[in-house]
């Protein structure tokens, strides 16, 4: 079985069974256990190697949802080239 884990959380659940030989593919955000970080990132966020100040966070992230864009880059190709079984991820809430 190929994992996907986009959602920390869950990639340290994945982890503490004992099941991290299936994880294929995290997000930029997985970084515990450190062993994750050997994993193909699939999930980053549009923030990752920026240091916003919070106005400028709200400013983006507003512009973003009025637009209707994501906050969040996937790259697809390495999606589809992993094939996962199970994708672990969460909405993201209004704000």
């Amino acid at each position: 079985m190929h994992i996907c884990s986009f959602q920390p959380g869950a990639t340290e659940i994945i982890y503490a069974l004992g099941v991290e030989d299936n994880l294929v593919g995290v997000s930029s955000k997985c970084d515990y256990p450190v062993q994750a970080r050997n994993k193909q990132i699939i999930v980053k966020s549009i923030f990752d190697g920026r240091n916003p100040t919070s106005g400028e966070i709200t400013r983006i992230m507003s512009e973003r949802i009025n637009k209707g864009l994501g906050l969040y880059s996937t790259d697809l190709q390495a999606l589809k080239l992993l094939k996962p079984d199970l994708l672990l991820t969460q909405g993201i809430c209004d704000i």
